[in-house]
């Protein structure tokens, strides 16, 4: 009988350290989830604060302003940084690569470049896989460095892209444990469809593709674009942060998770989910405002004004420059370019136009020879 009842106490023993192991970790998490809101303005009051809010081993933290001023060289360099201290007002345009690469062809520096100009004065963030751990803002200017044709605009950032911590907190992250890469046929474009819904979520502002060149601002906060009458684009689209409709995306992504098969984790997904939401959007004309809910669903026009079968024609000789003036962007659909096109200086092509335009450092790099020319 003894012999049992210190058995069963053994039990009840394990059990409690059990138990308060789990708490440990669950307070730990949502003590990270706090600090992540907090950085990120989420909860209101922060963002009348002048201080920046830190919690580290339970204990909150107060170091000076948060504020980052895009251009300003007096803050010191030793500043703590994050996505969450660039991001935090929800207005930041977002790019992202998710394999080892760190030499970016010259249409991703294109693309880069020419929305840092199109949005001088909103933060640029290119999240890259291959990037070392950035903390500071003297590690985040070290890394600049490393991409001189960039270098000179100061609203952008580079940041290193943890899929693990940014997935977290989201649908996405029971996916992505259960997930195996190696055996995923398309793991590079669904790890960045995945990627783009985090982000969005998280940080909010425009996501765009490393092949999207961008011409003008476009004027509405919260969009979705057509890439045609029939399909919703992926490529780039526009949400505050912790917007309902990014998060049906997420739960869409996970729910009918099928990666073998083309775009279904892209357009087909965003195309899936504004039907269910907002039924058959029809536009009667480019300028035509058509809305669901608090979103706009912009025309063709405004990213796609070239289409898929016609992607060829970037890199024709044109008599006639197009305007493309009720355009906000342009998509180079370059999944498509098996044959290597590549923006040949000299060749008076609509693409050397539109670098000359649009990415006049990247086109200058590549007149140096600094940068290859292949996108």
């Amino acid at each position: 009988m003894l012999r049992k009842l210190k058995i069963l106490l053994l039990i009840i023993l394990l059990l409690i350290i059990l138990v308060f192991g789990l708490l440990k970790t669950s307070l730990k998490k949502k003590h990270k989830y706090l600090k992540e809101l907090l950085v990120s303005g989420s909860l209101g009051s922060y963002s009348s604060l002048a201080e920046d809010t830190i919690i580290k081993d339970d204990i909150l933290f107060v170091m000076g302003t948060n504020t980052i001023s895009h251009g300003s060289d007096s803050a010191s360099t030793s500043r703590p940084i994050s996505p969450y201290t660039v991001l935090n007002q929800g207005n930041g345009i977002l790019f992202v690569e998710t394999t080892e690469k760190r030499n970016p062809s010259s249409l991703v520096l294109c693309a880069i470049e020419s929305a840092a100009r199109v949005y001088p004065d909103r933060p640029v963030a290119f999240f890259i896989k291959g990037l070392n751990d950035i903390t500071t803002e003297e590690e985040e200017n070290r890394t600049r460095i490393s991409f001189p044709t960039l270098s000179s605009y100061k609203n952008i950032y580079f940041f290193p892209l943890r899929m693990e911590e940014l997935f977290m907190y989201t649908p996405l992250i029971t996916w992505y444990k259960r997930v195996l890469p190696r055996w995923e046929r398309f793991w590079t474009h669904v790890s960045s469809d995945a990627c783009r819904f985090a982000m969005m979520w998280k940080y909010g502002g425009i996501y765009m593709d490393t092949d999207v060149i961008s011409l003008h601002p476009v004027p509405t906060n919260n969009f979705i674009a057509a890439e045609s009458f029939k399909f919703t684009s992926s490529s780039v689209f526009g949400l505050s942060p912790f917007h309902s409709l990014t998060w049906e995306f997420m739960q869409n992504f996970v729910e009918n998770y099928r990666g073998n098969y083309w775009g279904y984790q892209g357009p087909r997904l965003f195309t899936r989910v504004m039907r269910r939401l907002c039924g058959n959007l029809k536009f009667k004309s480019v300028d035509d405002n058509v809305t669901c809910g608090n979103v706009s669903y912009l025309h063709p026009e405004r990213f796609y004004p070239i289409v898929s079968s016609s992607w060829k024609i970037y890199f024709k000789v044109w008599q006639n420059l197009p305007t493309f003036n009720k355009s906000y962007g342009l998509h180079f659909w370059n999944y498509r370019n098996n044959e290597q096109e590549t923006m040949v200086p000299g060749s008076n092509t609509l693409v050397e136009h539109l670098y000359q335009q649009h990415c006049p450092s990247t086109y200058g790099s590549i007149l140096k020879k600094k940068v290859p020319s292949g996108v």
